[in-house]
C-alpha cells in the first residue's frame, strides 16, 4: 500500500504547474526532501524486487526462473548501486552547502543558487522515476506481460538519470572534495550495474528463445506422449522431405553428365556470338626505328593477316 500511494504522491507532483512548484524560501527544505523521497523510493524498490523473485520461484521452473533470478537480481544489485550513489550525493551536495553558505543560512544559501537547487531537485526526482518504472518493467518481464527491450531501455534511462544528479551535484564541489570522488565512483558502479542488467537481459531472452521447446518439466504424462506423437510426426515428415530432395538431386547430377558428354548445351559456349574483330594498330604507336607497314586483307570473315616490312636503319 505504501509504494501504491507514493507512485500516487510522485505523479500529483509531476501534474503540478512547473512555474509554481516551490518558491525561492522552500528551495532548501524541498531539495532534502526529494533526497528523501528518492532514497526511500529506492529502497522501496529493492524491497519489492526481492518479493517478485520470491513469486517467481513458486510460478516458475527451470529455465524460465534462472532467467527470472538472473534479471531480478541484476535489477536489485543496480537499485542497491543507485541508492548507494544517492547517499552519496547528499553527503556532497550538504558538504556543498556548509562549505559556500559562510554566514548565511542554508535556507538563505539555497534561495541565492536556486538555479543549482533546482536541477538538484529535478535530478533526484529523475532518479526516483527510474527506479519505479525499472521495478514496473521488471515486474512485466517475469509475469510475461512485459518485453524484455522495455526492461534494457529503463536500465539506460537510470544510468542517464544518474548521470544528470552527479553533473547537477558537482557543479559547485570543489576537485579536491573526497566525497566528489565517491559520488564518481558510486556512477561509475552505476553504469557497471546497469550494463549487467542489459547484459543478463539479452542473454535470458536468448535462453528463453532457445529452450523454451525444451522446458518439460510442468508437463504431465498425457502432454508428454502427445508432444512425443506430434514430434516424430514432423520427423517423419522432414525425413520424406529430404529423401525426395536426395532423388532431385541425383537427377539433376546426372543430366548434367549427360549433357556434358553429348556436347548438346544449348546454353554452352558454341552458343556464345564470334568474339569481336580485333582493333586497328596505331600508327603512332610503332617505335621510331620501324619504318613502313603495309596492311593486306587475308580473309572476309573478319580476321585480318597483318604483314610488316621492317626497314632497320644501320
Amino acid at each position: 500500500i505504501r509504494y501504491t500511494v507514493q507512485r500516487i504522491l510522485a505523479v500529483g507532483q509531476d501534474l503540478r504547474p512547473k512555474g509554481h512548484d516551490v518558491l525561492k524560501e522552500e528551495l532548501g527544505s524541498m531539495v532534502d526532501k526529494e533526497m528523501l523521497a528518492t532514497s526511500s523510493a529506492i529502497e522501496e524498490a529493492v524491497l519489492r524486487m526481492d518479493e517478485i523473485l520470491s513469486q517467481a520461484k513458486k510460478d516458475n521452473t527451470g529455465v524460465k526462473l534462472e532467467v527470472n533470478q538472473n534479471i531480478l537480481g541484476s535489477c536489485s544489485d543496480l537499485m542497491k548501486a543507485v541508492h548507494m550513489l544517492v547517499t552519496a550525493a547528499t553527503d556532497l551536495q550538504k558538504d556543498i552547502v556548509e562549505g559556500g553558505r559562510g554566514a548565511a543560512t542554508v535556507t538563505e544559501f539555497y534561495a541565492k543558487n536556486s538555479r543549482w537547487t533546482e536541477g538538484l531537485i529535478s535530478a533526484s526526482k529523475a532518479v526516483g522515476w527510474g527506479a519505479t518504472q525499472l521495478l514496473d518493467s521488471a515486474d512485466r518481464v517475469v509475469g510475461e506481460k512485459g518485453t524484455y527491450e522495455e526492461l534494457i531501455a529503463c536500465s539506460h534511462e537510470i544510468a542517464a538519470s544518474t548521470a544528470q544528479l552527479v553533473a547537477a551535484s558537482k557543479v559547485k564541489a570543489d576537485r579536491n572534495n573526497k566525497k566528489l570522488n565517491t559520488l564518481q565512483q558510486a556512477s561509475r558502479h552505476v553504469n557497471d550495474m546497469a550494463a549487467v542488467v542489459v547484459t543478463s537481459t539479452k542473454h535470458g531472452q536468448q535462453q528463453i528463445s532457445d529452450h523454451g521447446l525444451m522446458d518439460f518439466s510442468g508437463m504431465s504424462l498425457i502432454k508428454l506422449k502427445k508432444e512425443e506423437m506430434e514430434a516424430q510426426v514432423k520427423v517423419l515428415q522432414l525425413e520424406s522431405q529430404l529423401e525426395q530432395e536426395r532423388v532431385r538431386l541425383g537427377e539433376l547430377r546426372k543430366r548434367h553428365y549427360e549433357l556434358g558428354v553429348s556436347g548438346d548445351e544449348g546454353d554452352g559456349v558454341d552458343s556464345f556470338p564470334p568474339p569481336p574483330p580485333p582493333a586497328l594498330l596505331d600508327s603512332t604507336a610503332v617505335p621510331q626505328s620501324f619504318k613502313g607497314l603495309t596492311l593486306h586483307s587475308h580473309r572476309a570473315n573478319h580476321s585480318l593477316l597483318y604483314r610488316i616490312k621492317v626497314e632497320v636503319k644501320i
